[in-house]
């Protein structure tokens, strides 16, 4: 509410809460979104942030319900899928995604890991149940023959 008077926009608390709660407990994102969101309701809309513009600014940005972007999807689909589900290394995955590994450590895998959707052990990093549930996979897909 504080960014949204600071930039002169005209928002409601249930648009602020929606940027909020997809927003990762970051402030910065929180920001970020808040801007991309004024933008949209501008130009879609008649600049008024409400619950239901935000909601639908924020899906045109593939941003989910649970603050999921693009590149959070990518990395769990790919350690589902071109992985088995891991364990695998961060260079590894860091190849198949398309991103160095320093970002994916200190941007994308705390809040993966925080939700729940990831895990970080000795051998790599291994999808959680949740991560295949939020993909719409079974668990175990993807997941090469074992040979031994």
């Amino acid at each position: 509410m504080r960014s949204a008077r600071l930039l002169n926009v005209d928002i409601e608390p249930n648009g602020a809460h929606e940027i909020a709660r997809r927003s990762r407990g970051t402030p910065r994102i929180a920001n970020n979104l808040l801007r991309r969101v004024r933008d949209y309701a501008q130009v879609k809309h008649d600049g008024r942030i409400t619950a239901s513009v935000a909601d639908k600014a924020l899906a045109m940005l593939e941003i989910d319900q649970n603050g999921l972007d693009e590149m959070d999807k990518r990395i769990l689909e790919a350690v589902i899928v071109k992985f088995g589900g891991g364990p695998v290394g961060i260079n590894s995955l860091a190849v198949a995604v398309g991103e160095e590994p320093d970002t994916i450590e200190e941007v994308y895998e705390p809040y993966l890991i925080m939700e729940g959707y990831l895990n970080r052990t000795s051998q790599g990093r291994v999808a959680t149940e949740l991560s295949f549930k939020k993909l719409g996979l079974k668990t175990g897909a993807g997941q090469q023959a074992r040979l031994f």
